[in-house]
Parts: C-alpha cells; structure tokens; sequence
C-alpha cells in the first residue's frame, strides 16, 4: 500500500503526450532541485513526493527556482537547433533532439525558422504568471510572447496534442504557418515536455513516428523513469498509450504530438 504524502498535484490528461512527458519534465527538475523525489499516477492526477518534504517542496518553488536558473544557448552558431543548458541548481543539459544513435532527433517537431531557445525561453518565462502555479498547471492556455521582444508572439513546439490535434492542413481546410496565425499555446506543457524527453523516450511501435508509453502507479523514483516509460515494471501497474508523431505539413518538416490511444494495462 502507498504510503507517501503528495507534496504536489498535477491534473494530467494521460492521452496526452505532451502532459505526460510535461510530467516526467517536472519529475526530472523538482528530483535536481530537492535531492530526491516520487512519483506516480493515480487516475487523472499526477503525484510528486519529495524524500525530504518540507513547506518550500511546493509547485510556485519549484517552478521560482526553473524560472531563476541560468538558461544558455550552448551553440551560439545554431539558434534553431542548439543543446540548452539549464544551469544550478539544476545543471541540465538538453540536447535530445541531435541523438543519432538512440533515435532522439526522430522526435524532434519544430525545424525551418522556429528556434529551439526562443521557444523554450518564451514558454519557460509565460509559467512565472501565478496563474499556471496551481494543480491545473498543465490545462492552462495563453497566447505566448518572447520575453526578449514583449511585442512578438511565439509558436510552441507542438508538444501538447490540443494543438497537434488541430494543427493538419486537411483536417483544417488550410495551412495556418503560410498566414502566420498565432493561437492559443500550453506554455507549461510545451516546456516541461522538451526537458522530460531528455530521460523519457518512448518506444518505437514498428514504426519511429508510431510510439508507446506507459504511466505507472508504483511510487518511483527518475533512475527507473526509462523502465517505466516501456513498461517493463509491471509492478507498477503500467497503462500503455500509443500516439503518433505526424508531419502536419506538406513538406514532412514540421511535425506535432498527435492525442494518444489506450491500448493495454496490467491489473
């Protein structure tokens, strides 16, 4: 029987990838910053334990202490493309997107002008509104604008499956990047997603844009997060979703999370 006292509560929408990878991305940080965390599902919440609970193991801390950290573009040559480097007291580095051998970069979504570091920086600093601080953090929807330029709007990644969803041409009728249309993002997710995916990859389904994942409700901590995300704690209760990463444009650059389907469980 689970025994651990939550000290943060997330809602997750499990069907969702880029929520669950938001909440491995949130697992990953909150372990850096406290020294030690669990986590697990339970229904349509997402739980995180810290070893050492105290009254500032909180979500507004945690997400203080992300929006505080030194943030570097570590190939000043590539701003589209180049590794991150979230600094103490996190010392992070993300560059998932350029791993040849283990298939990271055939999960990269954004190319062509859509730069990586604007991008993140952009969704990392729409989370200090104290709005998104709350167990609601990743159902909260903005239009987002670049920090650095506070009158340009930023296209997320397409991480978050609201947007993938509705982002395919022949679904729509029409293609929304040639008119330059801005919509409604999920900061939190879009950021919380590009930091999980350094340590949760899904699992290729016999095909590398078809992928699987699993959500566990064993109290975990991150060494085991690449075990769980297959499944292959079955201890853990995992729940297998399958999604797809789809090209949503005529060139099969651009590319966005697409909502996921249930296709197993173990009681």
């Amino acid at each position: 029987m689970n025994t651990l006292e939550p000290s943060i509560r997330i809602q997750v929408d499990a069907t969702n990838p880029g929520q669950f990878f938001a909440c491995c991305g949130l697992f990953e940080l909150a372990d850096r910053l406290w020294q030690g965390v669990h986590t697990w599902f339970e229904n349509d919440i997402f739980l995180l334990s810290p070893i050492q609970s105290t009254p500032d193991t909180n979500l507004p801390k945690l997400i203080d202490a992300i929006c505080n950290a030194p943030f570097t573009q570590t190939d000043l040559e590539d701003e589209t493309a180049s590794p991150i480097h979230i600094g103490g007291p996190f010392n992070l580095s993300l560059d998932w997107w350029t791993d040849t051998r283990a298939g990271g970069n055939r999960l990269k979504i954004w190319a062509g002008r859509m730069s990586s570091v604007r991008i993140a920086k952009s969704m990392r600093a729409a989370i200090q509104n104290p709005k998104l601080q709350t167990e609601s953090l990743l159902d909260q929807g903005m239009v987002v604008f670049d920090p650095d330029e506070p009158d340009k709007k930023v296209e997320p990644f397409y991480f978050d499956a609201r947007r993938g969803n509705n982002a395919m041409s022949r679904d729509i009728g029409f293609k929304p990047d040639p008119l330059q249309m801005t919509t409604t993002a999920f900061p939190a997710v879009e950021f919380f997603s590009l930091v999980g995916l350094q340590r949760a990859r899904p699992l290729p389904a016999g095909h590398h844009r078809i992928l699987d994942y699993c959500t566990w409700s064993l109290p975990s901590p991150p060494q085991l997060l690449p075990a769980l995300i297959c499944g292959l704690i079955t201890e853990a209760n995992p729940r297998r979703y399958r999604f797809e990463n789809a090209f949503r444009t005529d060139q099969k650059k651009h590319k966005a999370f697409t909502s996921a389907t249930l296709i197993g469980e173990t009681q």
